[in-house]
C-alpha cells in the first residue's frame, strides 16, 4: 500500500493538468464520522481494497489543501500533491480508528512528512541565488508585498516592483523573477474554477475539516517548537551561532562576515553550519520519529 498503483486514483499529469485533477477530486464525496469509522475498521480487520481507496478518495482534497501551502518553494505543485498522496494512503495504513479521532487530522501528519521530504530532497539554496541581496529579497519579499499591495495575485504592477527593488537594493528584474518563483505557476487559491464561480478554498475541506486543522496545526507548531528547543542543545555555541545567523533569521550572514566575527577561513564556517544542520536535523528527525510525529522509514 505504499504506492499509487494500488488504487484506482484521478491522473495527475504534469503539464496543465491541475484544474483538472481538482475537478475530478471534487466528485468524491466528504465522509460523515461513522461512514469513515466503519471504512476504516473494515480495512483493519479484512484488508478490503475498497474501503481503504474510499477513505484515500474522500481526503485528496485535504492533501491539494496541505500542498498548495507549500507553492512558496517554487516546486511543481502536481510533484507535491503526488507526494502527498503517498503520505494520506500510509496514513490509511497505519490508522486506528478505535483511538476516537477523525483520519484528516491523523492524515495530515503523513501527507506534510511526506511533502517535506520531497522538499528537503529538492530545495537547496542554488533556488534563492547566493547574494546577500538576493536572500534579503527571498525573505522579504512576501512581507513587503503584503504591506503594499495585499491582494495583489500574478505580477507585480511596475510601481510596485519599483518600490521594491529600491527598498531591498536589488534590480527590478530580480523582483519580478523572485516573486513569479514563490509565488508558482499554479492559480490562486482564490481564483474562480469554472462559470459556477467557486473558489478552491470553498470545496478542497469542508468547515469541520478545517477547524480540525488548525486545532491540529496549533498542536503541531508547539511540538515543532519542543522539537527544535530541545535539539539545538546538543549543539556548541559556536555551532548555535553559526547555524542560526546563517539559516534562522530573515537576513542570513555571509560566509565573509562569519569568517570575520569568528575569525577563522569561509570554508570552515561553510563546513560547522552544514555539520550543525545535520546535527539538529538528524536530532529533530530522530526524535520526532520516536515520539511518532512522522513516519518510519
Amino acid at each position: 500500500m505504499s504506492t499509487t498503483k494500488n488504487y484506482n486514483l484521478p491522473a495527475l499529469s504534469n503539464e496543465g493538468g491541475l484544474s483538472a485533477y481538482l475537478a475530478q477530486i471534487k466528485k468524491f464525496p466528504m465522509l460523515d464520522a461513522e461512514e469513515e469509522y466503519m471504512l476504516a475498521k473494515n480495512w483493519k480487520k479484512t484488508g478490503n481494497l475498497k474501503s481503504a481507496e474510499k477513505l484515500v478518495t474522500s481526503h485528496l482534497r485535504l492533501v491539494a489543501k496541505i500542498a498548495m501551502g507549500y507553492k512558496g518553494y517554487g516546486l511543481p505543485i502536481n510533484e507535491m500533491i503526488s507526494e502527498g498522496n503517498v503520505g494520506l494512503m500510509q496514513a490509511v495504513k497505519k490508522f486506528e480508528p478505535e483511538k476516537g479521532f477523525r483520519l484528516a487530522t491523523y492524515a495530515m501528519w503523513w501527507i506534510k512528512a511526506a511533502i517535506q521530504e520531497y522538499i528537503l530532497r529538492s530545495w537547496s539554496l542554488v533556488k534563492i541565488g547566493t547574494t546577500t541581496a538576493q536572500k534579503k529579497l527571498f525573505f522579504n519579499l512576501k512581507k513587503i508585498k503584503n504591506q503594499i499591495a495585499p491582494k495583489s495575485e500574478g505580477d507585480l504592477r511596475n510601481e510596485h516592483v519599483e518600490e521594491i527593488a529600491n527598498k531591498l537594493d536589488v534590480s527590478e528584474e530580480e523582483v519580478i523573477t523572485m516573486n513569479r518563483r514563490l509565488s508558482g505557476k499554479e492559480h490562486s487559491l482564490n481564483a474562480p474554477l469554472g462559470e459556477d464561480g467557486d473558489q478552491w478554498q470553498d470545496w478542497i475541506v469542508d468547515k469541520e475539516m478545517d477547524q480540525e486543522l488548525k486545532f491540529a496545526q496549533k498542536e503541531e507548531m508547539d511540538q515543532r517548537k519542543d522539537l527544535l528547543k530541545d535539539s539545538i542543545k546538543i549543539l556548541n555555541e559556536r555551532e548555535k551561532d553559526i547555524l542560526y545567523l546563517r539559516r534562522l533569521t530573515d537576513e542570513p550572514s555571509t560566509l565573509e562576515e562569519l569568517s570575520k566575527k569568528f575569525k577563522i577561513s569561509r570554508e570552515r564556517i561553510r563546513q560547522i553550519e552544514n555539520k550543525a544542520f545535520e546535527k539538529l536535523q538528524k536530532h529533530m528527525l530522530n526524535s520526532a520519529k520516536s515520539k511518532n510525529l512522522l513516519p518510519a522509514n
